[in-house]
């Protein structure tokens, strides 16, 4: 069970410490959960694997099928509402669809810009005529939805969108012009939530349906991956859209683009960490029937380390997402759903965990980008072969880093929300960090007398906390309003905030199994966290003396440096060993079925 905490804020878990009784795990699945999670993975392994040749060919007919198919199992509704045709089932449910869903590449993205960035600003901003018109449809993929946000020349600076809409005169409709991009969906898509600027400055959304005057699409966009994924521009010339289809509030779109990627982050790093179980899987399948020099590959100890590593970051982007889908589960349970505001609500308490979203989507993105490589690496040719499924899985991977905002621009945001939380006296994070600071003269302060079960573990990771907070600290009053330019240092901050949810989401989630079973039973779970602690904190250790040598020289450079090498001290495991022992684990288990 959670523990009931009254309030963990976004990045708190940076500022104390956490008991394994307050996160949410996979082992705390509820018995709907692991029904949905069966019936997703029953779905994928029969009706979409078997078709991902196929759909990679753009045979668009199959996607649609694939969608009503899902529609009829309720996986296109777990987000909507009871009243307009849904599940309404928590964030955690959400997750775990997406999650099993991961493996099948292009369908994944077809799949979420539907189910997810196609229906939720509807879900969480549209009027209560918008949601009775159209979700009950999208629940079913009579409908299918897409979404666009970038144009020609606006990516990631999106509120420079230069597609304008100007109220006709008699008031009935909104005029728009411009060209919309990188439409997932778009050559099958029945309704295209979109933005543009009303009376040119005013960021508003709008729902599109395909048949109105002005509305056409491109031709289909040749990608490097995701293949089977329709994915076009928005072409719109004197589109005529009525005016009841604003969504939110006229100059407020940004409201609903930032939110809406948000939940597409978090939703991304579960996509991620299904699709690393599916590549894990195959590189061992393929690791235990392939012999070289009397050997089988998986017997080598160069070929161990690559499946222990896989499978150890698998497992802690795994731990990261389903704590971060805990904690806003935990939240959006105390909003009463027959509140008029009710998905404000929720759509806050989302928003609260925006820094841990961003992260989870860089992670878990960079997770499966490792998986993908090393799968092609143990597969050797064949790896590179069409013919194996590493190819594909290699390419559609690697959209996953731009999606949703780049992975660039997520490490900028995740240490920025921070940063600002901070100075605006939301989060205490300068309070601690000065804290921290007066504590750092104290002989004690990296002291560990604790006897307890993984205490070194426990003060590796307390520690990780802390430089991290140092860090964060002293780069705000080095560089103070300005530190929106420095974005090394805050793309290594976020680094280390990264590194550190990690850890602790890996040894809390340990912590939680061994108090239930023991510590003989989960074996490879306590190896897999402690190669991860003793080789992240090593690269906290990293970023930290990159920052360092940024803000600092001289005497004061090397007081600091002194410092965060007392902050780091430990004694090294023998990570060799253990990831010899985890690969027998998970090729004798037959890939990660952990």
């Amino acid at each position: 069970m959670i523990k009931e905490v009254t309030y963990t804020k976004g990045g708190e878990f940076l500022l104390r410490e956490f008991a394994p009784e307050e996160i949410f795990t996979p082992e705390d699945f509820s018995e709907t959960h692991k029904m949905i999670a069966k019936t997703t993975e029953d779905f994928v392994n029969g009706e979409v694997m078997p078709r991902v040749h196929e759909i990679d060919e753009m045979k668009h007919e199959i996607n649609v099928a694939l969608l009503r198919k899902a529609g009829e199992l309720g996986l296109l509704s777990i987000d909507i509402p009871e009243e307009y045709g849904g599940l309404g089932l928590d964030k955690t449910s959400s997750m775990i669809v997406a999650e099993k869903i991961g493996p099948t590449g292009a369908w994944a993205v077809t799949h979420g810009a539907h189910a997810g960035i196609g229906t939720l600003p509807i879900v969480y901003f549209g009027t209560p005529e918008q949601k009775a018109k159209y979700l009950p449809k999208f629940a079913t993929a009579e409908l299918i939805s897409s979404y666009s946000l970038s144009e020609p020349g606006s990516g990631s600076d999106a509120l420079s969108a230069k597609t304008t809409a100007k109220l006709s005169p008699d008031g009935t409709h909104y005029i728009l012009n411009g060209t919309k991009m990188w439409l997932s969906n778009a050559g099958f898509a029945d309704v295209y939530i979109t933005f543009a600027q009303v009376d040119g400055d005013k960021f508003t959304a709008f729902i599109i349906e395909k048949g109105y005057p002005g509305v056409s699409t491109a031709a289909e966009e040749r990608k490097m991956g995701i293949k089977g994924s329709s994915t076009r521009q928005l072409l719109l010339d004197n589109a005529r859209v009525p005016a009841e289809n604003v969504v939110g509030e006229i100059g407020k779109g940004h409201l609903v683009a930032f939110n809406i990627l948000n939940i597409g982050r978090f939703k991304l790093g579960a996509f991620a960490v299904g699709a690393s179980k599916h590549v894990i899987n195959e590189a061992v399948k393929y690791a235990d029937q392939r012999k070289q020099f009397g050997k089988r590959l998986h017997e080598f100890p160069l070929i161990k380390h690559k499946i222990a590593e896989m499978a150890t970051r698998t497992f802690v982007g795994e731990s990261m997402v389903y704590r971060t889908a805990g904690m806003i589960d935990h939240l959006v349970r105390s909003v009463d759903k027959t509140n008029p505001e009710a998905s404000k609500l929720i759509l806050k308490s989302i928003e609260e965990y925006a820094a841990e979203c961003g992260m989870l989507k860089v992670y878990c993105s960079e997770i499966l980008d490792y998986v993908v490589d090393e799968g092609v690496q143990i597969l050797g040719g064949y790896g590179y072969s069409e013919e194996y499924p590493m190819a594909r899985a290699y390419r559609d991977a690697r959209i996953n880093r731009i999606f949703e905002g780049t992975n660039e621009i997520n490490r900028l945001l995740a240490s920025g929300m921070l940063l600002k939380r901070g100075s605006k006296g939301e989060l205490n994070l300068f309070g601690y960090a000065k804290q921290l600071f007066d504590e750092l003269m104290t002989p004690s302060f990296a002291s560990n007398g604790e006897e307890e079960l993984f205490a070194a573990e426990r003060k590796l990771v307390s520690n990780a906390k802390k430089i991290t907070v140092l860090m964060l600290g002293a780069a705000a009053q080095k560089y103070m309003m300005n530190i929106q330019d420095e974005q090394e240092v805050l793309a290594a901050a976020t680094d280390m905030m990264m590194e550190t949810y990690a850890m602790e989401s890996g040894l809390l989630r340990v912590m939680k199994k061994v108090a239930s079973s023991g510590e003989a039973q989960n074996a490879v779970y306590i190896d897999m966290m402690k190669v991860f602690i003793n080789d992240a904190l090593g690269r906290v250790a990293e970023h930290a003396t990159n920052i360092l040598a940024s803000i600092a020289e001289g005497d004061y450079l090397r007081t600091q440096l002194a410092a965060l090498k007392r902050l780091t001290k430990h004694t090294p495991v023998n990570t060799f060993a253990l990831r010899r022992r985890i690969a027998d684990t998970v090729v004798e288990m037959g890939g990660y079925k952990l």
